[in-house]
């Protein structure tokens, strides 16, 4: 089993996402609402030397301050599916601002109903 996680930048598109990963068989996850860490950097005031990015950060579309952290414990042969379908909504996952995929090892699971 593996634990895929997605941070979604791309906040508009959580529903059609969702959708998307449950009309494929993924059913079960769980959606976390997180911030960047360049957000909270920006708005640290003894930080006097992220001033710059602090005045960039608050020029841009306060849209990107906040994001999706989703959570899906998969069996093996699932992620590959589900990774497929993430890229098919969102993209390419290269573009600025769009979402960071990874997915790490789960060596033990209870509560999946399985």
């Amino acid at each position: 089993m593996q634990l895929l996680i997605l941070i979604l930048k791309k906040v508009d598109l959580v529903e059609e996402l969702i959708r998307e990963l449950a009309e494929h068989g993924v059913h079960g996850g769980t959606i976390i609402d997180s911030t960047g860490m360049a957000n909270v950097l920006g708005n640290m005031d003894d930080l006097p030397l992220f001033g710059m990015l602090r005045k960039v950060i608050n020029n841009e579309d306060k849209t990107k301050e906040s994001c999706k952290t989703m959570l899906f414990v998969l069996k093996d042969s699932e992620v590959e599916n589900a990774r497929k379908i993430i890229r098919s909504v969102l993209g390419d996952l290269s573009r600025p601002n769009t979402a960071v995929m990874f997915s790490v090892p789960v060596t033990s699971v209870e509560g999946l109903g399985e």
